[in-house]
């Protein structure tokens, strides 16, 4: 039988980065050494024939810019116009994650999700992220006024955690359910 070690346990008091969490699609662009070009959702990889929003057509017709992010799996955002809370936005876009990366240079055709705050570890920092929203509204869309959250990525455990300003408690299967329930029965 194969020794399975117990993995490293990540300490708590790191840095992490809090970002706005745009409610969009998931979508990535994987370019390989040799040159291959992929587009993708959160769980398959899509083409401009089977897509998902128009994300893999859009990657296809920038795909010389892209091609500027360099060999590897680049995820994002897929958001705007048609997509989810829509944003007020009249066109769709596409925002990275991977905000160290991508804050300083990137392809002209896609943006980076707003960073809130980065340092060390603090509730104090997330509680101030989530008011901050829920006053002042969409930091990626100004003007917008319900955005949805926030991402924390812990560094030390290379771990996402989200908190969203509506329903947090509530599991979004559940709150997806609830909500298609009170449609159901003609509630606002």
């Amino acid at each position: 039988m194969e020794f399975k070690e117990f993995s490293k346990i990540a300490r708590w008091s790191r840095n992490i980065t809090i970002t706005e969490k745009i409610d969009g699609t998931n979508a990535s662009i994987l370019i390989g050494e040799n040159g291959e070009f992929l587009t993708g959702s959160r769980n398959r990889w899509i083409t401009p024939e089977d897509d998902n929003y128009g994300f893999s057509k859009w990657a296809h017709d920038n795909k010389e810019d892209l091609l500027t992010l360099g060999v590897g799996h680049h995820f994002g955002e897929w958001w705007g116009s048609g997509i989810q809370r829509r944003y007020d936005q009249d066109m769709k876009r596409f925002s990275l994650f991977n905000t160290s990366k991508w804050n300083v240079v990137r392809p002209k055709c896609c943006d980076v999700v707003p960073v809130l705050y980065c340092g060390v570890l603090d509730e104090k920092a997330v509680t101030e992220a989530i008011e901050m929203l829920r006053r002042n509204g969409s930091v990626a869309a100004p003007g917008f006024t319900r955005p949805e959250g926030i991402v924390i990525w812990h560094e030390a455990a290379r771990q996402y955690f989200k908190k969203t300003l509506e329903k947090d408690e509530v599991p979004k299967s559940v709150a997806e359910r609830q909500a298609a329930n009170s449609k159901v029965r003609g509630a606002p």
